[in-house]
């Protein structure tokens, strides 16, 4: 070893690591070399050891260390506003120019709560404005957060959506009125703020709306089109009330009201488990923002599109319920892969009102013909929706595949009343004109997968030129990165005689397209999966929107011209993360951001300029809603990198560097890995909270590294695409790479010493790495882990996968409890962590898992968290975790 300067060792104790370090290179950092104290050791860098070893503490002194990294994660996690809705101020004389809604949880809260700010007309430039968060609501305090405050209803969405946040966590805003709508405290309440009746006094008292319903209201709506109506999902079927009136109406009759969910399998209006789980799609109907007039009665008939629901053919399953002291269990119908799917149809619920707002009619209406005669080869219908005229209802329709996406058209006069006989049918179809037919707008096919998302913009039809439809849509297959096109399609009518058994294909329905421009192009991504959205503005000819053409480690806003396609502008600054939102005449955005060395922030920006070049304004800070709370204490940001692999592709990674690492020392390592389609991992964005346990693991003396690999999201679906049916045969190739890598450019890496560990996907490929590289790692910890693939889920699993009959080699190879035998003999390099109560990943996967193991005669340890679901939401079982992940790492890495 080389002989260099007498150095003194920074004292390891807990305190002694205080940065937050702006520097990627770490030159600005404290270093473990610094001298700290007088009293600090002095030793020779021939006196330090080649291999460092963590300090053992007792289970105490690691709940101790937890208890003081989670107290920081709980004090800022999920404060920062967001849900943000902007409303101009109409009030020359007001010193504002919009207020801001939004949901919040303010200082000293533990809930979340529905908040404004108003935002100047005029700010001082020399200094720094912190906008005030204001409550709209007057005492309104919900129930202290406890297990078993949700119904089951609740609780399930919340575990889809992956909230962890207690009180109000959406509403609904209707603009013209000011009307809020919101669920919280088991209840339904609503209140009114601004419209066109100007502002109110806040804060003000909610109105719980009453109801003959038995349950919980799910999925709460304001209709657009008279905001004195709300709807709601009860007991699976979709109803109507009237907030003036009082009046209820239940629109559906699906739902028995049984106990027994295999003998009530039918819903209206709900998303199925694999809708909300795999597509992102949280509701199951929409309302039509236009109503219209009967004649000269004053009535007026409104609109619902639903889905409607049949799982009769779904396989039914059994998961312990919360109450384990009862010993009871949950049912849910849960379509494995390879087996049948939900039945679905779209359908049409109609109501009409007089002029006093009281519902003197209502009906349901069907398709002329069944769904599955229309559009034979539809398995999901992954979105759905209106116009903004209301003269058509669209879906994104997918096949089973989904290699197929079609958009349709379907105009409400397609849809008849619910005939009683096939003769009352076909006096009904004589009803719909010849020229009223679906239309096919767009389609997308790849030999990939489709990734579904939410960004599609219809304009209205101009008077005169309904022939055509114009809008803007996202489409990922036509170059393998996801990108923005101006669309013109040919509405192209047929001609059918609706009674007539025998009708041409789908395929004829298919309009021709007689304009696509490209708005944005490149080898890089506009954000739009996951909620991802754009703001266009008719006015200027300019769309907003999200995406990576920078760097695929940053999002950032950009606008470009769909009038004159060609260049894009950035509005964010670079060197940071961003998610934003516009405001409705976009004069302004909020942006949420961060990056790996600085905590979020979220800061409001004028856009100021020219109104001759709008292209070119400038974002102008304007004012904070809120300042970077400090950095954790011991928290040392990590180091991205990137490298190219043996087949040059370029990868990227982070590094937390060991808080006290020596140069010539080796540490022990863990990677960190999620590895599945969907997920980005490495970005500049903060990871001071939600994986702040990594930073942990550094203080500790651990190196950590964390690599995504081929698969993961962001970087165009050719390179998410490697993992077509093949999951868990390339991934670990691409990590163990990235591992050698950081091994040979740190130096501090113990390749003797490397423990991998992941949730959900990535414990499927902690037992993967374990299966197959046992020389490279030493143990493995895997949560909630997939062990078989055909006991998945068909939305996920087909897509990556196919059908297990298609793709009967990759199930088996990438199928971990079929390959128990290749793990190691020697004990105490396994271990297995899972929520007895999981109903996405169910526990049958680590079960059979251990039956497996229990027969090839190999040792493992299981720790099973018994009231937890996929997620773990208790603080105490979340504590458990970390210090049980701790402890096994430092007793055998």
């Amino acid at each position: 070893m080389q002989r260099v300067k007498r150095l003194r060792l920074e004292n390891t104790t807990a305190g002694s690591w205080r940065s937050c370090s702006t520097s990627t290179e770490g030159e600005d950092r404290m270093t473990a070399v610094e001298v700290l104290s007088d009293s600090s050791e002095v030793v020779d860098m021939d006196d330090v050891p080649s291999h460092y070893f963590v300090e053992k503490h007792t289970w105490e002194g690691l709940r101790e260390i937890i208890h003081s990294s989670r107290k920081y994660s709980g004090m800022i996690v999920n404060k920062a506003p967001h849900d943000f809705h902007f409303v101009q101020k109409t009030d020359e004389s007001s010193p504002h120019s919009h207020r801001l809604y939004y949901l919040g949880m303010p200082y000293g809260s533990r809930e979340n709560s529905l908040l404004y700010s108003e935002i100047p007309k005029k700010v001082r430039k020399e200094t720094l404005l912190l906008l005030s968060w204001k409550q709209m609501l007057e005492h309104f305090q919900q129930a202290t957060p406890h297990h078993g405050m949700y119904s089951r209803e609740e609780e399930l969405l919340r575990e889809r959506k992956r909230l962890g946040v207690f009180g109000i966590t959406s509403y609904d805003f209707h603009n013209e009125s000011g009307l809020f709508l919101f669920q919280a405290s088991n209840s339904l309440f609503f209140c009114r703020d601004g419209g066109r009746n100007g502002f109110m006094m806040s804060p003000m008292k909610p109105v719980e709306i009453k109801t003959d319903c038995s349950g919980p209201r799910m999925d709460p709506k304001i209709c657009p089109a008279d905001p004195a109506f709300i709807s709601f999902i009860n007991n699976n079927d979709l109803w109507v009330a009237n907030i003036e009136t009082g009046e209820e109406r239940r629109l559906t009759f699906c739902h028995k009201g049984l106990d027994n969910v295999t003998e009530d399998p039918r819903s209206a209006g709900i998303a199925t488990f694999v809708i909300q789980e795999e597509f992102d799609r949280f509701t199951g109907y929409w309302w039509c923002p236009t109503a219209s007039s009967e004649g000269s009665s004053g009535w007026k008939t409104l609109r619902i599109l639903y889905e409607e629901v049949d799982e009769s053919e779904v396989e039914v399953i059994h998961v312990p319920s919360p109450a384990l002291e009862e010993r009871k269990t949950d049912s849910y119908r849960y379509p494995r892969t390879g087996s049948k799917n939900p039945k679905i149809t779209l359908k049409l619920a109609e109501l009409q009102k007089d002029s006093q707002g009281m519902i003197v009619y209502a009906q349901d209406k069907e398709l002329v013909l069944p769904f599955t005669t229309l559009f034979p080869t539809v398995e999901y219908i992954a979105r759905a929706g209106w116009t903004r005229d209301g003269k058509f209802a669209w879906a994104m329709f997918l096949d089973r595949p989904q290699q197929r996406l079609q958009l349709v058209l379907l105009p409400p006069a397609l849809f008849i009343p619910v005939p009683d006989s096939e003769e009352q049918r076909l006096e009904f179809a004589k009803t719909v004109p010849e020229d009223v037919q679906p239309y096919i707008i767009y389609e997308e096919v790849t030999d990939v997968w489709i990734n579904i998302h939410d960004i599609f913009y219809p304009f209205v039809q101009p008077e005169g030129e309904e022939e055509e439809i114009c809008f803007i849509k996202a489409n990922e297959c036509k170059t393998g990165f996801c990108h923005l096109y101006l669309v013109t399609a040919v509405l192209k009518k047929g001609g059918y005689d609706w009674t007539q058994p025998h009708l041409p294909g789908e395929d004829d329905f298919k309009c021709p397209i007689a304009e696509e421009i490209a708005l944005t192009s490149g080898e890089w991504e506009v954000l739009a999966r996951h909620g991802s959205k754009i703001w266009v503005n008719e006015k200027t000819k300019l769309v907003y929107f999200q995406g990576t053409k920078d760097t695929p480690l940053e999002h950032h806003l950009y606008v470009t011209s769909y009038e004159s396609p060609g260049e894009t502008v950035r509005l964010t600054t670079s060197g940071f993360s961003h998610s934003c939102s516009l405001s409705q005449n976009f004069d302004m955005f909020i942006s949420h951001y961060s990056s790996v060395s600085a905590p979020p922030c979220v800061h409001v920006y004028r856009l100021s300029g020219s109104d001759d070049d709008p292209l070119h304004k400038q974002p102008e800070f304007w004012a904070s809603m809120m300042e970077a709370a400090g950095c954790p204490p011991y928290y040392v940001p990590p180091e991205v990198f990137d490298f190219h692999t043996q087949s040059d592709v370029k990868l990227y990674g982070m590094v937390y560097k060991p808080h006290n690492f020596l140069p010539g020392r080796k540490h022990p390592t863990v990677l960190f890995v999620y590895g599945g389609p969907q997920v980005q991992l490495v970005n500049n964005s903060f990871k001071g909270i939600k994986y702040l346990r990594l930073n942990t693991l550094a203080h500790l003396g651990y190196a950590v590294v964390v690599i995504d690999g081929r698969g993961s999201c962001q970087r165009g679906l050719t390179f998410e695409g490697a993992l077509k049916n093949q999951m868990g045969q390339v991934e670990i190739e691409d990590q163990v790479e990235g591992l050698h890598f950081v091994a040979q450019k740190y130096g501090f890496v113990d390749l003797n010493r490397v423990a991998i560990h992941g949730w959900s996907y990535g414990g499927f490929l902690s037992l993967m790495g374990l299966i197959h590289k046992p020389s490279v790692f030493k143990v493995a910890i895997a949560g909630a882990p997939v062990t078989v693939w055909m006991a998945y889920d068909t939305g996920y699993t087909e897509r990556y996968m196919d059908v297990p009959e298609n793709n009967q080699q990759g199930y088996e190879a990438g199928s971990v409890a079929l390959h128990v035998d290749k793990l190691p003999n020697e004990p105490n390099r396994l271990l297995i962590l899972h929520g007895f109560l999981d109903e996405n990943v169910h526990f049958f996967h680590t079960n059979f898992l251990v039956s497996q193991l229990i027969r090839a005669g190999k040792p493992y340890q299981l720790q099973i968290y018994p009231n937890e679901r996929h997620s773990i939401r208790c603080p105490e079982s979340g504590e458990h975790y970390e210090i049980t992940l701790l402890h096994f790492l430092q007793e055998y890495l």
